[in-house]
């Protein structure tokens, strides 16, 4: 009888420890399908899995890094896409560690480029760390995130590590990146300190444990590096997830700064929502997907309207400049940049609040430079294209003429593109030459 009860609770307890796994499987296959969505590649889904199911069994979530070099003052929407999939993992549980690389910015990441990158100074990588440092909450989660700086170890390292580190590749294996091959094939230089570049943020992984690092397309190749270096360690290799690249808003290229084709998270919300609607139309789902986080279903609704044609492209892609704008400056700024930029293009009418350029103290100035300094254009050659795309009107008349020079005697109303209008005024107050 006693054996037979024995026998009843050892089953009693099998089957509750199956029911368990059986959960324990189940959550981590909901947590891989949330992660998988918007993701190029996972190396390796299965690798993934196990760790999942492990940080479910145990309590102990997984350690997830990002790192990005502080090598300009402000973060765009391309940021955002890998800055997104950051925060889903927060919203599961997991530890968020965003490494900022004021070491390895001194470097300068040699990825995509076809020259060697001029390295930041201290100062620079200092300023825009402390920009990057606040940008970043406005996805993530401040009190899930941990924010570590790379020179705290690779700082630290003699030259006998730095020898030590660079043992651990050849340079076979780093010449396999698209971009130091075809530099080399075309007998470009290639800087030996940019060869230590993918080791340095393989060694990042090594220090923090990473479980899982995220980063775009063009940082896959670093992103295996953090696994090989892992393993020579003895440690669990991470698993690198991919995210895609961002187009900007001229539909070809990388959205970047340098190449003007960027939306600021951070600039007033009628630029950004601008912005958004000057996008090509191919480009209207995949901005709902990557950057504007909108919901599944929203997005294959969106997808099925454009392509059924029971959608114009136009409203779709008005949808989705609000919910940029919202997501950035809130909804009640969404809404007034959804209403300032119909008036100005269905009804042809002017912004409600103009900014205003001061001139002091000149009867009369070049069109073009005056272009430039109110911030209409990025250079003096930019501003010449643009009089001869026939962009630029004074008081509602095209500009024609490169060498136009306009009096400052009276107020006047500057209009660069479809997006930026500016009052010319003189300045009212003498310069004080004392």
């Amino acid at each position: 009888m006693q054996r037979t009860i024995h026998c009843a609770k050892k089953a009693s307890t099998n089957l509750a420890e199956k029911l368990q796994m059986d959960d324990v499987k189940a959550r981590a296959y909901e947590q891989l399908r949330v992660l998988r969505r918007g993701a190029v590649e996972i190396i390796s889904e299965e690798e993934l899995l196990g760790k999942l199911e492990r940080s479910l069994r145990t309590g102990v979530p997984l350690r997830v890094k990002l790192g990005a070099d502080p090598s300009a003052p402000d973060l765009h929407l391309g940021h955002t896409v890998v800055l997104r999939k950051l925060r889903q993992f927060q919203d599961l549980g997991h530890q968020v560690i965003f490494l900022i690389g004021d070491f390895t910015g001194m470097i300068g990441d040699p990825t995509g480029r076809s020259e060697t990158r001029k390295p930041l100074s201290v100062e620079e990588i200092q300023a825009n760390a402390e920009t990057y440092k606040r940008q970043i909450f406005q996805i993530l989660d401040q009190g899930r995130t941990e924010i570590r700086f790379n020179s705290e170890w690779l700082s630290r390292m003699d030259f006998a590590h730095v020898i030590r580190l660079a043992a651990q590749y050849t340079v076979a294996r780093i010449l396999e990146r698209d971009d130091f091959q075809k530099r080399y094939r075309e007998g470009r230089p290639i800087g030996v300190h940019e060869f230590l570049y993918p080791l340095a943020q393989g060694h990042d992984s090594v220090v923090l444990r990473a479980d899982v690092e995220l980063g775009g397309t063009d940082q896959k190749f670093n992103l295996l590096v953090g696994r090989e270096l892992q393993r020579d360690h003895g440690q669990e290799p991470q698993v690198a997830i991919i995210t895609p690249l961002l187009e900007g808003t001229d539909g070809v290229q990388k959205m970047s700064k340098s190449l003007g084709n960027y939306i600021g998270i951070e600039e007033p919300a009628k630029e950004v929502y601008g912005k958004t609607m000057s996008i090509p139309d191919a480009l209207i789902v995949k901005y709902a997907e990557l950057v504007a986080g909108m919901s599944p279903e929203a997005i294959a609704a969106m997808d099925e309207g454009l392509k059924l044609g029971t959608l114009h492209p136009r409203t779709a892609k008005a949808e989705v400049a609000r919910k940029l704008v919202a997501l950035y400056h809130g909804e009640r700024a969404g809404e007034e940049a959804t209403r300032e930029f119909d008036r100005i293009f269905r009804e042809k009418g002017l912004p409600d609040n103009i900014n205003v350029f001061i001139v002091d103290e000149i009867s009369a100035v070049d069109v073009v430079w005056l272009i430039k300094e109110s911030g209409g254009a990025r250079s003096l050659s930019d501003a010449r294209r643009l009089i001869r795309q026939g962009g630029v009107s004074l008081d509602g008349e095209v500009v024609r003429d490169e060498h136009a020079k306009i009096s400052i005697d009276q107020e006047h109303l500057l209009r660069v593109g479809k997006r930026f209008f500016r009052k010319v005024k003189k300045n009212a107050q003498p310069l004080n030459n004392t």
